[in-house]
């Protein structure tokens, strides 16, 4: 996206183990797509007593490869950041493997619309253990905290580890594109405010699930909430041309964008025109849903 400093180069082969970091190895799904760059990476933090974050598909060469990657140590913890297909299916599977809890949010069931396989949520999913804002896991060498980061999803929530001050952010801040935010469950404003959240604590290195890591935090944060408030605006000025209609608006604002993701777009787009609801600066004649028309306020 123009005006965002993405780095796209990530070198690497699909299972094995790359140590990224003195405390952060990492293993990459082979699922890539057009909401998954290469693949999901799977963090493992620590040796010898270790916690894994985001596990990944339910691919069975990849659960493989996460065995392999943690032979002959004890995996203690098994986070999610949230509860996407491409997150959170092998928390389940891995933990029984490894005899250990699963750690994260519950699936906000039946409040999610499907924009693509890899944005669908898993219906039911619910963790052996709770997390909530401020809680802190340890293990050997290592400290992780839970910061909730409601936006992309209401139960997403990024992992502090302390010793790098480094942020594990799932889809909350991606290392090679925005992120989707989907209404009913995404929501524009409290997704702002998380990244404003994030911002404040001043972290050295982001490492998202998607893409490369972060290492100019602030100004990526910055450039990340710039590229929001100026999607708002064009928004604001497709409403003024005469636009009521989101896609009417998608077709023009994301023309240089994938096709593929036009879908998407268009629910980044409703969710952008709740927020410019609530802020009155612009009305829906019915329910804030995708087949509404809108205009200026």
């Amino acid at each position: 996206m123009a005006g965002i400093p993405f780095v796209r180069d990530l070198k690497f082969a699909y299972g094995e183990v790359d140590q990224v970091s003195p405390l952060i190895r990492r293993v990459i799904a082979e699922n890539p797509g057009p909401f998954t760059f290469l693949g999901t990476g799977v963090y493992i933090v620590g040796r010898g007593e270790v916690a894994v974050i985001d596990p990944g598909p339910p691919i069975d060469a990849h659960l493989e490869a996460l065995k392999k990657a943690l032979a002959g140590e004890r995996v203690t913890h098994v986070f999610t950041t949230h509860t996407h297909m491409d997150h959170s299916p092998l928390a389940h599977p891995l933990a029984q493997w490894a005899g250990c809890k699963v750690y994260g949010t519950p699936d906000p069931s039946g409040s999610l619309e499907q924009v693509s396989l890899e944005e669908d949520g898993e219906e039911g999913f619910v963790p052996d253990i709770l997390v909530a804002d401020g809680d802190v896991f340890i293990g050997p060498g290592w400290t992780l905290e839970a910061i909730t980061t409601p936006g992309h999803m209401s139960n997403h929530v990024c992992y502090a580890l302390r010793e790098e001050n480094a942020l594990f952010s799932g889809d909350h801040i991606m290392g090679w594109s925005t992120t989707v935010i989907s209404p009913p469950d995404g929501h524009m404003g409290d997704y702002f405010a998380s990244l404003e959240k994030i911002r404040a604590r001043g972290f050295d290195t982001l490492w998202p699930t998607h893409g490369p890591p972060v290492k100019d935090v602030t100004a990526f944060i910055d450039a990340y909430a710039a590229h929001r408030r100026a999607r708002e605006e064009a928004i604001v000025a497709r409403l003024k041309a005469g636009d009521t209609k989101i896609f009417d608006m998608v077709k023009v604002i994301y023309k240089d964008v994938d096709s593929r993701l036009h879908p998407a777009a268009a629910r980044s787009v409703l969710a952008h025109l709740i927020h410019l609801v609530e802020a009155g600066r612009a009305v829906a004649d019915g329910p804030l849903e995708l087949a509404s028309e809108f205009h200026p306020a």
